[in-house]
């Protein structure tokens, strides 16, 4: 979703009231995504104050993405976002530096799709963080221009209808333990969480508990607990597995380098 995108300033954020957020509404401008509009990159390079801006584009879905959910992720839009898919709002998010994602599947249609995207920044409002974006028209001291706007890659992802969403790993190398606790989305039927532990290409432990109320927690016992330090960066490979009326469903690719502490032996 990476490249040329229609824009507008909404220096006036009267956007949606002027309905900037219909599909067939056309931007002014054009901007290349993900390079903010203060940029030279987006094609822009306006360094005064933004205080919202329009994004728009159209898409198409790769084929074989039939059944099953899409995600829209981005990797960051300063500050507050809020997104539409042929006119069906899909979400809001607030913060200007973290990742997010939503489900858009129930808002696509056969063929051509459209995005809209809004952002909201305020650096000088007191009321969100601004880091060292300049609360003053020119860069000063540690403070830099300010980023507005979509500023990380934009993607699409096709994923199961069950599938994984997140997951938090809390090593216990006291009890020779990995903690494992996950986030599962379309939960439907007997669905389970197998998770596999590797230490040097051998087997060094593996779990399944059940996944309820959107979530499953389990601790895989280790056969073997190396503990990572300099010269010796001992490192596990970890393999999870949504497993759905015992077939898999869902299998993220491996995770390498997962150290049993996040301590030094």
């Amino acid at each position: 979703m990476n490249g040329e995108w229609q824009f507008e300033f909404d220096f006036s954020r009267s956007g949606k009231e002027r309905g900037l957020q219909a599909s067939d509404a056309t931007l002014k401008q054009k901007i290349v995504v993900p390079f903010c509009p203060e940029s030279k990159l987006s094609g822009i390079g306006h360094t005064d104050f933004i205080p919202a801006v329009w994004y728009k584009r159209s898409f198409t879905l790769p084929g074989g993405w039939e059944g099953g959910e899409v995600l829209l992720h981005f990797g960051a839009v300063d500050y507050e976002a809020e997104v539409w898919i042929n006119d069906v709002p899909v979400g809001k998010h607030r913060g200007g530096y973290g990742s997010f994602s939503f489900p858009i599947g129930r808002a696509l249609v056969p063929g051509e799709n459209v995005v809209t995207v809004y952002a909201e920044d305020d650096v000088r409002s007191g009321l969100q963080p601004r880091g060292k974006q300049s609360g003053t028209y020119h860069s000063r001291g540690c403070d830099y221009t300010r980023t507005t706007g979509i500023w990380q890659t934009v993607w699409l992802e096709h994923v199961p209808e069950t599938h994984l969403v997140s997951f938090r790993l809390v090593p216990d190398p006291a009890n020779a333990r990995l903690h494992v606790t996950a986030k599962v989305a379309g939960l439907s039927g007997d669905v389970a969480l197998r998770c596999s532990a590797e230490l040097d290409g051998k087997p060094a432990g593996s779990e399944t508990a059940r996944v309820g109320s959107s979530s499953a927690s389990l601790s895989i016992p280790l056969t073997e607990t190396r503990l990572w330090q300099p010269g010796a960066p001992a490192l596990y490979d970890l393999k999870l597995e949504l497993l759905k009326d015992g077939q898999t469903v869902d299998r993220p690719t491996r995770i390498s380098g997962c150290a049993p502490s996040g301590l030094t032996g």
